[in-house]
């Protein structure tokens, strides 16, 4: 998916992140609600992430250093650069999220923080690598991704992970954000695994929401009343579900060598992340209550 290259974008939706100063958290442990984003930190790895949780405090976020991009003004310069891409995708998410949050019971959007990181960073959830892969962290409200993790999806995932491919990966991550204000962090029970689980039902929600911004993203507008992104072609929307079924939780067991055990998902098949991937592209937003359908139909 390419951006009309006279659209103009607002960078300052994405910063460039360095190591961070730990707020209220305890040294070698990332607290209590550092557990909530556990399971979701490792969306798109499979890496089991429960060595960063400690005993400790509970964080009040973290004062995450930033720095603005330079140089991504248009959607020409979005095609170009990666990081450029990942500003123009957040301009695009907010846009639409700021009048479709009200579809699935969000009163009073706001916008996340979004960070870009090279090899590590500090969060509210504690201190995250590029072996991470991109996740959200609910105390910060903020989008962290290492943009070297596309490679990855190409090298060990087999994913192509083409430009919209790596859009789908943010729209997830903001799909997060969304959960997070309608209060579906707090409602679901996250200790459970497997079929029919709630750590799955918001694992593939995000993606429905990430589906419902690309059915709509061609018709996005900037403050300006330029379109941000040009027609879908049906090459590219295969590309995004590519990386969704690539990090299946039964691709993922597959690839490592491992026999498939459902009990053990957090994330959904790789059937069920393009299905609802799907779901969204074509119903929106309200098509995405994934915790109404029974476990049979999950």
């Amino acid at each position: 998916m390419s951006f009309h290259d006279d659209t103009r974008i607002d960078s300052s939706k994405v910063k460039r992140a360095g190591r961070g100063r730990t707020t209220g958290i305890a040294a070698g442990g990332v607290g209590v609600v550092g557990v909530i984003v556990v399971a979701l930190i490792s969306q798109f790895t499979g890496v089991d992430l429960s060595g960063l949780v400690g005993g400790g405090q509970v964080g009040q976020g973290q004062q995450v250093e930033g720095e603005a991009l330079e140089g991504c003004t248009t959607g020409a310069d979005a095609n170009a650069s990666i990081d450029c891409r990942m500003a123009g995708a957040a301009d695009s998410l907010d846009t639409y999220w700021a009048s479709a949050a009200p579809q699935v019971g969000v009163a009073g959007y706001a916008s996340p923080e979004f960070f870009l990181f090279t090899a590590s960073v500090d969060t509210g959830c504690g201190a995250a690598t590029s072996a991470t892969g991109p996740f959200y962290c609910p105390p910060d409200r903020a989008l962290y991704v290492d943009t070297d993790f596309f490679d990855q999806l190409r090298e060990q995932f087999g994913a192509s992970a083409g430009p919209l491919a790596q859009m789908y990966v943010v729209g997830h991550e903001w799909g997060h954000h969304i959960q997070q204000l309608s209060g579906a962090f707090d409602s679901a029970d996250r200790s459970q695994t497997g079929p029919g689980s709630d750590t799955i039902r918001l694992e593939v929600q995000a993606d429905c929401y990430a589906g419902a911004w690309v059915g709509s993203a061609t018709t996005i507008q900037n403050e300006y009343g330029e379109t941000f992104l040009e027609p879908v072609t049906r090459e590219q929307v295969a590309d995004a579900l590519d990386a969704a079924a690539a990090v299946g939780d039964d691709r993922i067991q597959e690839a490592s060598g491992g026999r498939v055990d459902p009990d053990t998902w957090t994330h959904g098949s790789a059937d069920q992340r393009t299905r609802w991937f799907e779901a969204g592209r074509s119903g929106g937003p309200a098509a995405c209550d994934t915790f109404s359908v029974p476990t049979n139909e999950l």
